[in-house]
């Protein structure tokens, strides 16, 4: 939507906040709308930015308990994820 999101590639990283809105591809606003509830990027990427291989939702099947890595949007540090279950919505 031709809105600027950060200052620099290394703001997205290194805690500088996200400018918002931030959209999905279906045009709803990740911030504010009530169907994003937890509002994470989802990314399965360590905080260096490799492949987080145990924790990258691969393979997940909605029936199971696999955890991805993913950072809150609102916390402007995209690389600093916490493992969250890949069912979460």
């Amino acid at each position: 939507q031709g809105q600027l999101l950060a200052k620099s590639w290394s703001s997205l990283f290194g805690g500088a906040a996200l400018r918002g809105p931030i959209y999905s591809f279906n045009g709803r606003n990740v911030l504010a709308d009530p169907l994003w509830p937890h509002r994470l990027a989802w990314h399965g990427s360590t905080p260096r930015g490799g492949h987080a291989r145990q924790w990258d939702c691969q393979g997940w099947r909605s029936s199971g308990t696999a955890q991805g890595m993913a950072s809150a949007l609102g916390e402007g540090r995209l690389l600093a994820g916490q493992r969250h279950n890949c069912s979460t919505p």
